[in-house]
């Protein structure tokens, strides 16, 4: 397996615990100024209850401390605050939630509810009829104390959001660049294979029975059909309502003689024919990319058996080996691009085979089971319309 790129693992780390440290920082910074600001409000409901005290306590004050007292009294308009005596009874009340008009007895209510977030000032006086000044942080700040964790998810939504953009825009380029070096290869493959056709004409010519110029047809053949492949690429294909049997069986001919003599290559057909929309070109390319797989990790010695099935509304193609299988934990990686076992692999080949079965032919391609030593199988899964 290709291991990924040290860079690129301490580049996705560093941005993960920028993302964190940026988060964590404004969430905590907003959380001080909020508590800054409550801090503030008690300070300014302590200088409102020392000046009900002063105006109480002075029997005859001037008109200039009248003024300030009431000044300081009328500053708060936004904090809800209420004056009970020793007795629990109302004396005065301000701020409260939404303006209304209340009755003692649910002024005496908010009193209670608002003594379990802040306790009460007790305003003592000579003669023993002490006051109590009942005390609540304001609308704004109540509103506010939420807002550490609002700006901390729109600033991670707006990691996350760009994080996705970025790697979505470098996916399109990747693709548009492999769909462009595919068409590319295509047309460089076409120019040779004319000149072997007609190379092939004039074998015909000097021996029309040469199995040499058969043979060499036939892989004339497969290499146009290759270049079509690459062509394709890029391109939304063609589904056609067509024969699986037949499209399993031809394909089966043509690698049974091509691949290693000590594989024991099965293929099962039911002998009906199986009528399923699919792109011939791309379907024997996916499975031809998975039969040399097999008998890559067979070492070119096992059994290789391809087995077709109806299951309720699929059909299922499973490819199995007798190789040297993988544990679970690699077995979730083999579809990614660029995982690969092999010291010279790409690790494109059943990337690109999902990308055919999931994408174009709406199926599923997936490892059913697995065993170290003992092999793996492949299942193509297709949804019969």
């Amino acid at each position: 397996m290709k291991a990924r790129p040290l860079l690129s693992r301490i580049n996705n780390w560093f941005i993960f615990l920028l993302i964190t440290v940026i988060v964590s920082s404004l969430t905590i910074a907003s959380s001080f100024f909020i508590n800054y600001l409550r801090k503030e409000e008690v300070k300014r409901i302590e200088l409102l209850a020392n000046a009900i005290k002063i105006q109480q306590d002075i029997q005859s004050p001037d008109s200039s401390v009248l003024e300030l007292i009431k000044q300081v009294y009328e500053s708060n308009n936004s904090i809800p605050i209420i004056l009970l005596d020793k007795n629990g009874d109302v004396i005065e009340y301000k701020n409260l939630p939404d303006g209304n008009e209340y009755s003692d007895v649910e002024i005496k209510s908010i009193a209670k509810n608002l003594s379990a977030i802040y306790p009460p000032i007790e305003l003592k006086f000579p003669d023993g009829n002490n006051q109590f000044v009942y005390y609540d942080n304001s609308k704004l700040l109540n509103n506010l104390r939420y807002s550490p964790y609002f700006l901390g998810l729109v600033i991670l939504s707006y990691f996350i959001f760009s994080f996705w953009f970025l790697r979505t825009v470098k996916k399109t380029d990747e693709g548009f660049l492999w769909a462009g070096l595919a068409k590319e290869t295509a047309h460089q493959i076409g120019t040779p294979l004319s000149s072997m056709i007609g190379w092939i004409e004039i074998m015909r010519m000097e021996n029309d029975q040469s199995e040499a110029a058969g043979e060499i047809e036939k892989d004339v053949e497969r290499l146009k059909t290759i270049s079509e492949r690459f062509s394709k690429i890029g391109s939304v294909p063609e589904l056609n309502d067509m024969n699986l049997t037949e499209t399993l069986q031809q394909n089966f001919d043509y690698l049974k003689k091509r691949i290693s003599t000590k594989v024991q290559f099965i293929l099962n057909l039911p002998n009906e024919d199986v009528l399923i929309p699919h792109n011939r070109i791309l379907l024997n390319w996916v499975i031809e990319n998975m039969v040399k797989n097999a008998v890559d990790a067979m070492k070119g010695d096992g059994i290789l058996d391809i087995y077709l099935s109806e299951r309720n509304k699929y059909i299922t193609l499973d490819i199995k080996d007798t190789g040297s299988g993988m544990p679970r934990k690699l077995a979730r990686s083999v579809f990614k691009p660029g995982y690969s076992t092999k010291k010279r692999g790409w690790g494109l080949g059943l990337s690109l085979a999902k990308r055919v079965i999931e994408e174009y032919h709406k199926g599923v391609i997936k490892i059913v089971e697995s065993d170290l030593g003992r092999g793996t199988t492949f299942r193509i899964s297709l949804l019969r319309k």
